[in-house]
């Protein structure tokens, strides 16, 4: 053991980290019951473009980008230098009735990059946030514009749009929920475009588009025109496996929409800067939301922000007279994240990253559907640099693992086995058991092989741990 890893090992207090981390961090979207028991917490202490290095110097690639949101690599001097800078110059500002400069550059830019009229930018400090105001925006909007009864939204069965109460009331992950129940009313859930297991009859994946968007006109209907604000929907979903939308699918939703006067609100909180290709997948996808929603990699995941991109239209009752959307963040639009936004963007720019991505995709999926030839890999789905591998029980009969089964197979065996192959990606239960993959948008061939080699070397043992 190296001087530097001893360094690392201990607090500024001289306390072994693992103990001080079991005794004092409540972790994220975690199980604590095994570091309660003395079990060992992985401890990730720097990376390096797309490696990643724990406490023992264990290297793993970084197959999920932090968590769907280190663009542009770990390690970039570019975005730490913006970060000083903006620091010395002005540490903090909020946006309550004042301005700064680099709010007002980044909303000019993602403005200018985003598809259609979508034109105003709030500033948020995350996804979920970003989630939380499209909803308010849509209520306030209609009670301005007349129509006070429209309140209600739909988003899809496994989505998962955040964990603030309205957020996690569009949420359409059942167990997520109930522990925080009652939620905000007013949420209604409808089918998600898995063509894996798309109803009999509907394999043809135009007409199983057709099918899942009419699910949303249906709904509508059902709950009354008059009562719905807005139906959310990420570009490619993300829990449950990555399901890209069927050919037709967001034409027939934006029809929709139009024909009921309900908001399209696109979810890109994974799904925007470059992830699926475009600035924006809504663009890569050719459909005109009234809102977007993000976050994540506007920064590469260097500081937090998040935002919520609004059509003119929508913004037009809150430019006259006395009328105020009463909704703010004291961190939103943070003037050292904003600047860090910039500097993020002008290397997606410098070093093309949007057309890598475009370029580089096709290789991408054929990399990993190398591994269909595997028994217990199902289906192999997705866009861009993200994709779900679906992982199977019988793949003839696509017959999916027992609860008791997923739980033995991702936290008894795949999650631990690839950490320890060195590979960080996630191994997700939401739905079916799925690996999922989101790497920087950086990485290229090399880095494709390395992940599938890991993942075959794994997933060929899967069915063996059950």
């Amino acid at each position: 053991m190296t001087d530097t890893t001893v360094q690392q090992s201990l607090t500024p207090r001289g306390t072994d980290r693992q103990q001080a981390a079991r005794d004092h961090l409540w972790m994220h979207m975690a199980r604590h019951s095994g570091q309660a028991a003395g079990g060992k917490i992985p401890i990730i202490t720097r990376g390096q473009g797309h490696l990643l290095y724990d406490d023992r110097g264990h290297e793993l690639i970084d197959g999920l980008a932090g968590l769907f949101a280190v663009q542009v690599g770990h390690g970039r001097e570019e975005l730490a230098e913006a970060a000083a800078r903006q620091s010395r110059e002005l540490a903090f500002m909020p946006l309550w009735s004042y301005a700064h400069p680099p709010a007002i550059d980044l909303a000019e830019r993602l403005a200018a990059g985003a598809p259609g009229d979508l034109n105003r930018v709030f500033f948020t400090t995350g996804g979920g946030e970003a989630v939380e105001s499209a909803w308010k925006l849509a209520k306030q909007y209609f009670k301005l514009t007349g129509k006070p009864g429209k309140t209600k939204v739909i988003s899809r069965a496994v989505a998962y749009h955040g964990t603030p109460q309205g957020a996690l009331s569009i949420t359409g992950i059942p167990d997520m929920k109930a522990p925080f129940e009652p939620l905000v009313p007013g949420a209604f859930r409808v089918p998600n475009t898995n063509q894996y297991r798309a109803p009999a009859g509907l394999e043809d994946p135009e007409a199983f588009g057709r099918w899942a968007a009419d699910r949303i006109g249906e709904a509508i209907e059902f709950e009354g025109a008059d009562t719905v604000a807005a139906v959310f929907l990420e570009p490619v979903q993300n829990s449950g496996g990555c399901f890209p939308p069927p050919p037709g699918y967001f034409a027939r939703v934006r029809e929709i929409c139009d024909q009921y006067d309900v908001l399209l609100v696109a979810d890109e909180t994974i799904c925007a800067f470059g992830r699926i290709g475009s600035m924006f997948a809504s663009t890569d996808f050719g459909f005109q939301p009234d809102i977007i929603t993000c976050a994540k990699g506007m920064t590469s995941g260097y500081a937090p922000i998040g935002a919520m991109i609004a059509t003119d239209r929508l913004f037009e009752p809150f430019a006259k007279g006395d009328t105020t959307f009463y909704h703010g963040y004291t961190f939103g639009g943070h003037p050292v994240s904003a600047a860090v936004a910039m500097a993020n963007l002008d290397i997606f720019e410098a070093e093309d990253l949007f057309n890598r991505v475009k370029t580089n995709a096709p290789a991408f999926r054929a990399t990993l559907e190398k591994l269909l030839d595997l028994p217990i890999v199902g289906d192999v789905r997705g866009e861009g640099y993200f994709y779900g591998i679906e992982l199977v029980k019988d793949k003839g009969t696509k017959e999916t693992f027992t609860a008791e089964e997923s739980e033995r197979l991702l936290r008894g065996y795949v999650s631990t086995a690839l950490y320890d192959a060195g590979l960080y990606c996630r191994a997700d239960d939401r739905g079916d058991p799925v690996i999922q993959l989101a790497p920087p948008l950086t990485m290229g061939q090399p880095e494709f092989d390395a992940i599938e080699s890991i993942l075959r070397g794994v997933l060929s043992e899967g069915l063996n741990h059950l």
